[in-house]
């Protein structure tokens, strides 16, 4: 019951999934409310985790052959307006830039939403013949969408970012490079965040402004609602005619490039919260964790203990980002919050642990608790370590797995939203106005129709014709 109370102020998932985001966010002191209506202030232990979550998806970046650029803040609004189908997208989220100081600029400055304008303006500067190609840069920034509504991490007026913006020769190649982030990105979910995803290609209703063509993953929270959690787009040669872009060949003929652009973003750290997190707070992934191993000494204050803990902490910081927690709170605290702030393991050591040669080392995902002998503990850290991060995942399998339905007919998806929210399976016959008909009746939209999997039926739940395409739906963030 003592540590029940001590978070007591949690509000239950189950009850209020809203209000326990919102109180995880604050209690895990991830960000703090800016004045500014729809930003966030990302506190120390939020930026560390955006820290962690960067530095493993930068690696891959260059690993894959990308160079990191950096590109202005402002764009202006002439050159925005060059690509007709993309500004027509961004402009209800457009912040514009009208005086500097006490003068009226002479042409409105947008500030950057996306920097697809910015990077063909540069393109067109510098690749001239087919020995500049390919392009593969990417972009860490941020960005500003002037949103209506706003969640911290999930939906604010600026967020930060990485986006790739790359050039090539054919399309062929262009596709290839889609695809081949796409699967980046869906490792680095995986493999990282502990967060499975469905892969797959957006309708044309769904695609980004001025794309060929956009792919998506898509992961689904404990509220049963999905989160589109990264994309690639396809541009083909549409942004490089719109800005003459163009190389001239082996041949010597002159031809346009074929782009590609694509992202993720912090809505990401929201996503660690909702596929992970608990009525006692976060759990986080270790790869991703910025303490992976928290030491709590029991009766500090008893000879000999302190100085054990503080020892343990050096030994143990060279195979795990480790902490010790000295302060004089009681342990019931300490516990509650290292389990607030989602520390993977908790290593507890006492006067008795200290006589017997061994400490607990208690698991945050499960709270299982292990006696490990102090000679083995840099190997069994790393191995625990290693299966939180693969058990945390499957568990979110399972998870979204038993979320994910398959519907026949209009009648049966709605009676699934309504009473077991999660992923449905369904069939569309491809026409855009069963698409829209189906969000005005059910606010469930297209997610994305998967690059694998077998047709749930031969009908379009809407219009009864041929389904020509098997679809993920869902109501979404």
């Amino acid at each position: 019951m003592k540590d029940k109370k001590l978070v007591e102020e949690i509000t239950s998932r189950d009850e209020d999934f809203a209000k326990w985001y919102t109180d995880i966010i604050k209690k895990a002191e991830l960000v703090d409310y800016s004045s500014v209506r729809g930003c966030m202030v990302i506190r120390p232990y939020g930026y560390g985790i955006w820290e962690l979550m960067q530095k493993e998806l930068d690696d891959r970046l260059k690993r894959t052959g990308h160079e990191n650029v950096y590109m202005p803040l402002f764009i202006p609004e002439g050159l925005l307006q060059k690509e007709k189908d993309h500004v027509e997208g961004f402009a209800p989220e457009v912040a514009w830039v009208t005086h500097g100081g006490e003068e009226e600029l002479a042409e409105r400055l947008c500030v950057r939403p996306t920097s697809e304008t910015l990077f063909c303006e540069h393109y067109a500067n510098i690749i001239h013949s087919y020995r500049d190609l390919p392009k593969l840069y990417n972009q860490w920034c941020s960005v500003v969408r002037w949103e209506k509504t706003t969640r911290p991490f999930l939906r604010t007026l600026e967020f930060l970012w990485q986006e790739g913006h790359t050039a090539h020769a054919t399309a062929k190649e262009a596709e290839e490079e889609t695809i081949r982030m796409l699967e980046v990105y869906a490792e680095f979910c995986e493999n990282v965040l502990a967060i499975p995803v469905i892969k797959g290609q957006k309708t044309e209703k769904e695609k980004f402004a001025g794309a060929k063509a956009t792919y998506t993953i898509e992961s689904l929270m404990h509220d049963g609602k999905a989160l589109q959690s990264g994309t690639s787009h396809n541009f083909g040669d549409g942004f490089a005619k719109a800005f003459e872009i163009q190389y001239q060949s082996k041949d010597g003929s002159l031809e346009y490039v074929h782009q590609t652009s694509w992202g993720v973003t912090t809505r990401l750290i929201g996503a660690l919260i909702m596929v992970h997190g608990d009525d006692s707070g976060l759990i986080l992934p270790p790869r991703v964790a910025p303490t992976q191993l928290v030491i709590i000494p029991i009766a500090q204050h008893k000879e000999g203990v302190l100085t054990k803990a503080m020892e343990l902490q050096a030994r143990l910081s060279k195979v795990a980002r480790v902490s010790l927690d000295d302060s004089d709170k009681m342990s019931g605290w300490k516990f509650s919050e290292s389990e607030m702030r989602g520390v993977p393991l908790r290593l507890e050591v006492g006067p008795k642990d200290i006589e017997k040669g061994q400490v607990v080392l208690v698991r945050r995902d499960t709270r299982e608790k292990t006696f490990v002998a102090m000679e083995e503990l840099e190997v069994r850290v790393q191995e625990l370590l290693q299966t939180i991060q693969q058990d945390m995942l499957e568990k979110a399998r399972t998870a979204r797995d038993e979320k994910t339905y398959v519907a026949h007919s209009l009648a049966e998806f709605e009676k699934i939203l309504e009473e077991t929210p999660g992923f449905i399976k369904a069939m569309w016959c491809g026409d855009r106005a069963c698409e829209e008909a189906i969000k005005e009746k059910t606010t469930a939209t297209a997610r994305c129709i998967p690059f694998t999997g077998e047709a749930v039926g031969d009908k379009c739940i809407c219009c009864g014709k041929e389904g020509k395409h098997l679809v993920y739906w869902g109501k979404a963030y």
